[in-house]
């Protein structure tokens, strides 16, 4: 039986920076680096009843809300937690100009209903 070599192989590293290079993966994994910090930035009452959704034309962020209610006191809450969110947003080189609260896209996040 002849004896298989496997020399040809590419590293792990050189895979990883070549992915890295693409720029649509490298902007999808900062997206999601930056929904990861949400619940941070939080009031204890809202988490778990809204998540990050999308990232609109304009720079600004659509926050799935788990009911119209959660929405609008969140809205309420938008300046402030556009403040907390800043120094997360300056680590990840980010921008968000506003955010929106939609009630509406709560079953996409969730996978209910």
């Amino acid at each position: 039986m002849a004896k298989v070599l496997y020399t040809d192989f590419e590293g792990v590293e050189s895979v990883i920076d070549s992915m890295m290079d693409n720029p649509h993966l490298k902007k999808a994994i900062t997206r999601t680096n930056m929904y990861n910090f949400w619940d941070k930035i939080l009031p204890e009452k809202f988490k778990g009843k809204s998540k990050p959704y999308s990232m609109l034309p304009g720079r600004i962020m659509v926050i799935a809300c788990e009911n119209p209610v959660v929405a609008q006191e969140l809205t309420l809450h938008k300046i402030i937690l556009m403040k907390k969110f800043e120094p997360y947003l300056k680590t990840l080189k980010m921008n968000v100009a506003d955010m929106r609260f939609d009630a509406k896209k709560w079953n996409l996040v969730t996978g209910e209903g």
